[in-house]
């Protein structure tokens, strides 16, 4: 497989309402993601986003860095909330490459500040 990029990124803003759907898809109602009044009373002050709703994304920029790869682990750390209304960066990057497959670094980070909310790392098979 030939390797065109190595780094592939996107930019979003999630919203309450984005919030709220991936609650009523995902069936995860936990309140710190979908009750402003629930979550303005814990240490995060409002709702923060679902960490799959973060995994999801990174997934769909592993898909345009090693298109057809087949995801064989994953594990990422959540440092730091993700809020509605903030322009997040999600970045996944190759790290190595081999004959089976490839290591991806991934991460999300909050433009306004550079905070980094996610990071991790995949093994991509080929």
């Amino acid at each position: 497989m030939r390797m065109r990029k190595t780094l592939v990124s996107t930019e979003r803003s999630f919203s309450q309402s984005d919030f709220d759907r991936f609650a009523q898809l995902s069936g995860d109602n936990n309140p710190i993601h979908v009750d402003p009044e629930f979550s303005a009373r814990t240490r995060f002050g409002r709702t923060v986003a679902h960490g799959l709703l973060l995994a999801s994304v990174l997934r769909g920029l592993i898909e345009r860095l090693v298109p057809d790869g087949g995801l064989s682990d994953q594990a990422l750390t959540f440092t730091a909330p993700t809020y509605a209304g903030e322009r997040m960066l999600f970045c996944a990057e190759i790290a190595d490459a081999d004959d089976s497959g490839m290591a991806v670094k991934l991460r999300v980070m909050r433009l306004d500040d550079g905070v980094v909310t996610c990071e991790g790392r995949c093994r991509v098979a080929i």
